[in-house]
């Protein structure tokens, strides 16, 4: 028999999904892909998603600041990861 995913793991998809289509939506508006035109703001989606580790990125390198900017949702899902893990394990959510 097969149980329903738990609502952590709904909102931890859900996040990585979002993340993951921010992403592509960076990477084409910063390459040009597709035809479309490069675009500055094209990262601006990944802002909300990395809140609040990109709000520490300001004593790094301007060099490392769009990669730390793009990686930041990253610790979020490794939270929400967790978290899922943790609730499972004590049989909640």
């Amino acid at each position: 028999m097969r149980t329903m995913p738990s609502g952590c793991t709904i909102v931890t998809v859900i996040f990585v999904v979002l993340y993951l289509f921010a992403l592509a939506l960076l990477l084409i508006g910063t390459f040009g892909l597709f035809g479309q035109e490069k675009d500055p703001l094209s990262g601006v989606f990944l802002v909300p998603l990395g809140l609040p580790w990109n709000q520490f990125l300001g004593g790094f390198s301007d060099r490392w600041l769009p990669w730390l900017a793009a990686g930041a949702p990253l610790v979020n899902a490794a939270i929400l990861i967790t978290l899922c893990r943790i609730f499972k394990r004590a049989g909640g959510v």
